[in-house]
């Protein structure tokens, strides 16, 4: 495609697979690559973004960062969905649980993701939009953690544009239903949304996220950042076994 290689990733068109998996830290991303993907040749290195593509049970997988925030993973999910003919992207991060029957290390399966982000306003919607999952992944993705014995709870998540907030109000999140507080699910779930209107061949873009449980912010109770890093294997698991 002529709009590749894009001012943020360095591939050519046909160098990443219809199906990505993200996940904030580059460093998870390499992660993955390593442990999950045969034969993966890294694709992306600009600003330290690393992208990899393989193959999973013989099918072929990219993996790739997103960033930290709203603006990050919107410029990254717009690009793969919008120049280089990406159907589905299935998130992988972590997430601070504000519900009191999660634990840590539990795994958040977003169907729904509200957000304080202004991001929405670009659309010019006569109203308040609520971004959502692709209902088959989210359904997938319930039935493999029944089936790995995974502890999961699906619902709604708060993507938030802050992450030292000066007035959190999670306890009104908490009592509106919301799972967990993370920053980029609602912006993913808008862009394959407003993206599989501009597809060119009318390909419908599904998105999903799966979150692991790395704080609870009303015990206190953290991981590590080598944790976060290597270990969150269980969503990774989830994630490679709802690939098309």
């Amino acid at each position: 495609m002529a709009n590749t290689p894009t001012p943020h990733i360095g591939a050519k068109c046909g160098e990443i697979a219809e199906t990505v998996l993200m996940a904030g830290d580059p460093l998870r991303v390499k992660f993955m690559a390593e442990k999950y993907l045969e034969n993966a040749v890294c694709f992306n290195q600009v600003r330290g973004m690393l992208g990899y593509t393989g193959t999973y049970h013989g099918r072929p997988v990219s993996v790739m960062g997103h960033g930290m925030g709203g603006p990050s993973i919107g410029i990254y999910t717009y690009e793969l969905f919008n120049f280089y003919d990406v159907n589905t992207i299935i998130r992988v991060g972590s997430a601070g649980a504000i519900q009191e029957s999660l634990k840590v290390g539990d795994l958040v399966i977003a169907t729904g993701a509200c957000t304080n982000s202004n991001y929405a306003a670009q659309y010019e919607l006569p109203g308040t939009y609520a971004p959502i999952a692709d209902f088959t992944l989210a359904r997938r993705a319930v039935e493999a953690c029944e089936l790995m014995g995974y502890r999961h709870q699906v619902g709604n998540v708060m993507s938030s544009d802050t992450f030292y907030s000066e007035n959190p109000h999670n306890d009104r999140w908490q009592k509106m239903g919301v799972l967990a507080i993370e920053m980029e699910i609602a912006m993913l779930y808008m862009n394959a949304a407003f993206s599989s209107n501009r597809d060119r061949n009318g390909a419908k873009k599904k998105a999903l996220g799966i979150c692991t449980v790395s704080d609870h912010i009303l015990t206190g109770e953290a991981t590590t950042a080598e944790e976060r890093q290597t270990t969150f294997t269980k969503m990774m698991d989830v994630a490679f076994a709802i690939i098309d």
